[in-house]
């Protein structure tokens, strides 16, 4: 019996020592708000608009020099129009964060959380994550790219899975050319 439990006392031993020889060198980036940009592009039938919104925070997480994680929130009061000026500029500001687009007063932030990441090459990435909008929560997918302290995404969400209805040919009929499209682009630019 005492050479059975000294076997199991070592056999432990000898794991756990095995275990802690290594361990997951996970690594925590913050994400630099204010060198890094994200871009929006929305389309309509007639055109398209486009401008930038402000991290409030972010993370990407590592471990060695492979990306298993990450988490962002996003200031949605700073959304801007960068391709109109004057009233139109603020008009398009101002219906974008009210209720029929974003309710930025109620929902002052939107928040991306990585649930998946699947390495597809040397620096590339096929992320899933949770992507909150609005108090609702769904699943997005996209590639990332990092280099070095840089990562860059091509975003593409489908703004009506988030009661995004304004303008939307997935909530109202008969649109014709004052169609805004459910998919819009954001293109990220991250710096860590």
């Amino acid at each position: 019996m005492k050479k059975n439990t000294l076997s199991l006392a070592l056999t432990v031993l000898f794991a756990t020592s095995a275990l802690a020889s290594n361990p997951i060198d996970k690594i925590k980036k913050s994400v630099s708000t204010e060198k890094s940009t994200v871009t929006w592009k929305g389309y309509k039938v007639t055109g398209s608009h486009y401008g930038t919104i402000d991290l409030k925070a972010g993370h990407l997480v590592f471990d060695g020099d492979q990306l298993i994680g990450g988490d962002f929130s996003v200031d949605m009061t700073t959304l801007v129009s960068h391709d109109l000026q004057g009233e139109d500029k603020g008009k398009l500001e101002g219906h974008l964060k009210s209720d029929d687009f974003f309710g930025t007063e109620t929902y002052p932030s939107a928040n991306l959380v990585f649930t998946n990441v699947e390495a597809t090459g040397k620096n590339s990435y096929k992320i899933t994550g949770d992507l909150t909008v609005k108090g609702k929560t769904h699943p997005v997918t996209f590639d990332l790219s990092v280099y070095g302290s840089k990562a860059t995404a091509n975003v593409k969400i489908d703004r009506s899975r988030y009661d995004v209805r304004y303008g939307s040919g997935s909530f109202f009929d008969d649109l014709g050319d004052k169609t805004i499209y459910d998919e819009f682009d954001l293109v990220v630019d991250l710096v860590f």
